[in-house]
């Protein structure tokens, strides 16, 4: 069973990118929170939270409110079969570049996290106090900008 197995491009677990905010709600149950988008927001969209599992989901208006991010807090969520989030920031980084992701940015966040940002794989890692605190990762983009969603997640 893949449970919280974090598939980069893909989804995690039974959860893929492409999924209807009903797909989702089938498998997670209501959402403790739906929120919707400021009209100042770049992107119009709605997350579902489930605090208490750790997770969003995030709908994009222009995709259609496919899912199309997610989040995670879930300290049981895997990364390459790894569970990361009890892991050492070094051991982290160690993993990711035997994966062949070394290329990302650094940027201290106003709110003192650290991000490590991965942008062809569409992964963004939180860090605090040198601990693992978030994932954020999404549908792979090429480089003309067309969604590429997994066929997994296609209906």
């Amino acid at each position: 069973m893949k449970e919280y197995e974090i598939e980069l491009g893909k989804g995690i677990s039974n959860i893929y990118f492409g999924f209807t905010m009903d797909q989702v709600k089938d498998i997670m149950g209501e959402p403790e929170e739906i929120e919707e988008s400021d009209e100042d927001d770049e992107f119009e969209h709605k997350a579902f939270n489930y605090w208490e599992k750790g997770y969003s989901f995030f709908f994009d208006r222009e995709d259609d409110y496919r899912l199309s991010c997610i989040q995670t807090e879930n300290d049981e969520v895997r990364l390459f079969n790894t569970n990361v989030f009890q892991k050492s920031t070094k051991d982290i980084k160690e993993l990711l570049q035997q994966k062949g992701l070394s290329d990302y940015e650094t940027e201290k966040l106003e709110t003192g996290e650290i991000r490590w940002s991965f942008e062809q794989e569409m992964l963004d890692l939180y860090f605090e106090n040198d601990k693992l605190i978030a994932i954020n990762f999404g549908v792979y983009i090429n480089d003309d900008l067309e969604v590429q969603w997994p066929q997994e997640g296609l209906v």
